[in-house]
This record gives C-alpha cells, structure tokens and sequence, in this order.
C-alpha cells in the first residue's frame, strides 16, 4: 500500500509542476535608434500624452522624456530616447536624440 502511495504522490507532483506557469521571455533588445527629423511636425504643438507617443514611434525611440525649463537632466547619452523640450506653457520647441 505504501508503495502505491508514494507513486501517487509522485505523479500528482509531477502533474502539478507541468501545470506552472511559464516565466516570460525576455523582450530582444532593442536595436533601434533615434531620428528626430521625423518629429518636425510637432514643434509648437502642446506635449499631451498622444504627441509625447507618436513622437516616441515616429522617432524610433524606446524612450521619451519631456524637459521643461529650468528642470535638471541627466547628460548621459542615450540613442535610443528622444528628448521633447518645452517651453513654459508645455508647448514644444524643439525634439532632439539623446
């Protein structure tokens, strides 16, 4: 009897360590890079959520930060991101990479 117990405590084991989720795959890394001459179309435009997003797909960029005057940024240099500089009333004056 106990060896029966034993064989059923192992195949219900087993089955349940074939019902156990998955971790997720990793994304592949990105690959791409900037290009913020597709982005000239929105200098003088308010930086809502939707232009901040279609700047960031047309641009190719996996990243977009949105820099108002006067606040302190990192200078590091990533080409992935594309940086959306406004002015005081969040209207948009220039898109650069980096």
């Amino acid at each position: 009897m106990s060896r029966f117990v034993e064989t059923l405590l192992l195949a219900s084991g087993l089955t349940l360590a074939a019902c156990a989720p998955m971790p997720p795959q990793p994304s592949p890394p990105y690959t791409g890079q900037c290009d913020a001459s597709k982005a000239t179309w929105a200098v003088g435009k308010a930086a809502t959520a939707d232009v901040v997003e279609r700047i960031r797909v047309e641009t190719n960029s996996q990243v977009a930060r949105v820099i108002k005057p006067g606040q302190p940024v990192t200078m590091d240099y990533l080409a992935a991101r594309v940086n959306i500089n406004v002015n005081e009333r969040n209207a948009i004056i220039s898109v650069t990479c980096g």
